[in-house]
């Protein structure tokens, strides 16, 4: 079974043919929401939307802990496809592009980053060289080849607390430190991932230009985004549709 969790712009993945829904508890409280079942072509998938019903939970008040466990050991998830909305600092990443990163730079802060804290056992570290599963970010690739579809192999994602967006200093700062997109949600989302030894992979939609750069120089276009992000979460279905077709 593969897992997608929905970002911004994907609440609901509207090629899956649903078969069921279920509430489920974890040891670390509720996920963002019921886990929805069904199959895109063959390949069974199960689908979470990160931010909950209607969009309500923001990137630092996220269940990360009990998102993972729902899906890797309640569902059984075999893999997770991260959806995930960013601001694109690279000039090679304007509104509308896909990428898939290979690394991240975690900035944010006071969130539940392992499952290994309640004190009564030994620490546990996890090797964390590739945040993101090479095979799995492979197939992605070839998937968006299969459907015709640009997307941009590699950048690093930095991942800040939100929900406010940055400052333009702030921006200049993350491509200083090496980042080419900005969101609030890849982490402790990938490390919990790898706690769990379940291979994770992103698929990020530039949804604007990074504070600073581009048409954000001096502010955020949000009546922009929407239109963006809709335009280009049909292209996401197209590769995940196509990541299901490889997989049967």
């Amino acid at each position: 079974m593969l897992a997608v969790i929905g970002g911004s712009g994907l609440t609901q993945l509207a090629n899956l043919d649903v078969t069921r829904r279920e509430v489920v508890r974890t040891p670390f409280g509720e996920p963002s929401g019921a886990l929805t079942f069904g199959r895109i072509g063959c390949q069974e998938v199960v689908f979470l939307a990160r931010h909950g019903h209607g969009h309500t939970i923001p990137p630092h008040g996220v269940n990360y802990r009990a998102n993972l466990w729902a899906l890797a050991r309640s569902a059984g998830a075999a893999g997770v496809i991260s959806v995930a909305s960013v601001g694109g600092i690279r000039a090679d990443l304007p509104p509308g592009s896909l990428a898939v990163p290979h690394q991240i730079i975690d900035y944010t802060w006071g969130r539940n980053s392992t499952f290994h804290d309640n004190g009564d056992a030994p620490v546990v570290h996890v090797d964390f060289t590739e945040p993101y599963d090479r095979a799995l970010r492979e197939r992605l690739l070839a998937a968006a080849v299969e459907a015709d579809l640009a997307v941009v192999d590699g950048g690093v994602y930095a991942a800040t607390q939100g929900p406010r967006l940055e400052t333009a200093a702030e921006i200049d700062r993350l491509q200083r430190d090496g980042a080419d997109m900005v969101g609030m949600t890849g982490m402790p989302e990938a490390s919990l991932a790898r706690e769990l030894e379940v291979p994770y992979a992103a698929i990020c939609v530039v949804a604007n230009w990074a504070a600073g750069r581009g048409d954000s120089v001096r502010a955020i276009r949000f009546d922009a985004l929407e239109e963006v992000l809709q335009r280009a979460m049909v292209r996401v279905r197209g590769v995940i549709a196509h990541l299901c077709a490889k997989t049967r």
